[in-house]
This record gives structure tokens, C-alpha cells and sequence, in this order.
């Protein structure tokens, strides 16, 4: 996260166009919008800027009244770019590339959700980066932007200083992305149980959910799903995922492909570090005891993984979510 003054907001500028999609506008304006003061302080201070002469409406005909301009993207931490209309994807407005490209220059964090990248690409800040956008539009902007490496079949891509979204929900799971690069994995995990919204997926979770699986089929995972959580430091297994669930091995495979499109084995890894995260943040435990607690067992064993998943030692992301917290 950029940093700023002890004390200060950390700003989220939004760039609003004409016609913008509701959805991918209301989720920065919940995610960053409403005051969380209570369980982080100082929250986050959103900023809707006008991005062309209005008057601004969504598609819906709603009136979006904005109280900045393009000037103040550059002096914001974040400057998000949510969906756009097809119009402004063939023609972004000038002067909005150019208060992107100055917002950048100056160490910005640069985000786009759903078709948001066609402005970042047309800026030329994706020039050599990967990239992602809805999975409808993949095949258009990867024509239209051949020197941007496009990720058709992920949720959002993190370059660090720029990241992009898919489509519609993803814009979801990177929004609290954000908050968890920011504040740790608890708070996103809190404002996620909030909005009423599963914990942000990860990255590379595919774009095209399994919309065809039957709600019964669905329905029939949730108590597994709420007894491994509730026993993550058990040393558990697949076979001791399909006894709870009273299903074969084969069908309890086969049902997690169908509802969650991953593995009994892969999900419960991502259960255990995402524990592991809260407790780094939120507690003073060693690292023998987390590795009990999330069910890695030996430290050894949990370090491995977790390094393995997010790239940190569990020591490193424990510093690293200190200092910037007391930052």
C-alpha cells in the first residue's frame, strides 16, 4: 500500500464514465465506501471522480453524482477504473489516459475491474504485463492489445503496482484482495462475512463457475465444508472428508470438481493458510503452535507450504503485516 502520513485515509479514487455498469461501480463503493472504522481505523476515504462531462448515469438511468475530477487521481493511494461501456472501450476519453498514465508516473496503485482494462491497456501501463477482463471480451482484447499478455481463465491478476479484474464478481474478490494487501487477511475475511460474500477466491481461480451443478448437489457439501473448517487442526484427510460426508472418495471428488471446481486436498491447503494468515496477523503464537493449530503439524511442514502458496515465510509475512500496519 502506498504510504501515507501517520493518521491519514488511505484514498481510493474511482473513474467514473458515462453509462458505467452498476455493479462494477457498487462494489468499490461497499468494499471501500462504507466506514469499517470499527474494525480498522482509519478507514479508507472513496473519491467518485468524473472521468468525462456529465451528467454520469449507469445503464439503469441513475444519476452518479461525483464530487472530483481527473485532477485528483494522481494525489489518490488507489485509482480504480470499474467496467466501462462498449463505446468508451473502443474510445476512452483522452483526458482520463492521461490522468492515469500522470497517476502511475507518480507511484499509484492502478486497478481495473471487468472491461476497466481496455482504458489501463489503451494507456499502455499493461504494455508487457499480464492482464485479465471478462472471459466474454477476452478474445477482442487480446486483438486489440497484442503487447498485453492476457490470463483469460483467471479472477484477477496482481502485477503489484497494477492489477486487473474478470468480470462482474471478480470485481468482488479483487476489491478485498485489496483490503487484504492492505489490512490481512482477518479484516478482508470481515468484511467478506459483511457484504454476506464468500472469502476472496484466490487469483487463479477460473473465471467460469460451474453453473449447471444442481442446488441439491450444491446444498449437500456445506456441512463438510463447515466441519473441516471447524477442524482444521486435525490431520485430516480425503478419506476422512468422505466419512463426514457420507459419501465414496470418487464422489466426494467428483462433487467438490462440480461445486468449487478444485480438490478435497488443494481446498483444504487453502483453508489451513488462510487460518495461518489470520493468526500471523492477529496473534502473538509461535510458529510451532500455528503449525498445530492449522493442521500442518511440524513447523517444518508449515513453512514449506506456506512459503510454497504466498510466496513469504510465515516469519517474513508476520513483519511484513506489522510494519505495515504500524505504518
Amino acid at each position: 500500500m502506498p504510504s501515507r502520513p501517520d493518521g491519514h485515509r488511505h484514498v481510493i479514487a474511482v473513474a467514473v464514465t458515462d453509462a458505467v455498469p452498476t455493479f462494477e461501480l457498487a462494489v468499490p463503493c461497499e468494499v471501500f465506501g462504507v466506514d469499517r472504522s470499527d474494525i480498522v481505523a482509519p478507514w479508507y476515504e472513496l473519491r467518485l471522480c468524473a472521468a468525462e462531462p456529465g451528467p454520469l448515469r449507469t445503464p439503469a438511468g441513475m444519476r452518479v453524482d461525483t464530487t472530483h475530477g481527473l485532477e485528483d487521481l494522481a494525489e489518490a493511494d488507489t485509482v480504480i477504473v470499474p467496467a466501462i461501456d462498449r463505446d468508451v472501450q473502443l474510445n476512452p476519453p483522452p483526458l482520463l489516459i492521461k490522468a492515469l498514465r500522470s497517476a502511475h508516473d507518480h507511484g499509484r496503485r492502478i486497478v481495473s475491474l471487468c472491461t476497466g482494462a481496455y482504458v489501463l491497456a489503451t494507456a499502455g501501463l499493461l504494455d508487457g504485463r499480464k492482464a485479465t477482463t471478462h472471459w466474454m471480451n477476452a478474445g477482442d482484447f487480446a486483438h486489440r492489445f497484442p503487447a498485453v499478455q492476457v490470463e483469460p481463465d483467471v479472477l484477477y491478476v496482481d502485477e503489484g503496482d497494477i492489477l486487473t479484474s474478470a468480470g462482474t464478481a471478480a470485481a468482488i474478490d479483487l476489491c478485498l484482495h485489496l483490503v487484504r494487501l492492505d489490512h490481512g487477511a482477518a479484516v478482508a475475511n470481515e468484511i467478506a462475512r459483511r457484504m454476506v460474500v464468500s472469502p476472496p477466491r484466490e487469483a487463479a481461480e477460473p473465471q467460469v463457475a460451474q453453473l449447471l451443478v444442481r442446488p441439491e448437489i450444491r446444498s449437500e457439501l456445506t456441512p463438510v465444508l463447515q466441519w473441516a473448517r471447524a477442524n482444521l487442526d486435525r490431520s485430516l484427510t480425503v478419506s476422512d472428508f468422505a466419512r463426514a460426508a457420507r459419501m465414496s472418495e470418487r464422489t466426494l471428488a467428483r462433487r467438490f470438481r462440480e461445486v468449487l471446481d478444485i480438490t478435497p486436498k488443494k481446498w483444504l491447503m487453502q483453508q489451513r493458510v488462510r487460518l495461518a494468515q489470520e493468526l500471523l496477523e492477529t496473534s502473538d503464537e509461535s510458529i510451532d503452535k500455528i503449525a498445530k493449530r492449522t493442521g500442518f503439524g511440524a513447523a517444518a511442514n508449515f513453512r514449506h507450504h506456506f512459503s510454497r502458496i504466498t510466496g513469504q515465510s510465515p516469519q517474513t509475512y508476520r513483519h511484513i503485516f506489522r510494519d505495515r500496519a504500524a505504518g
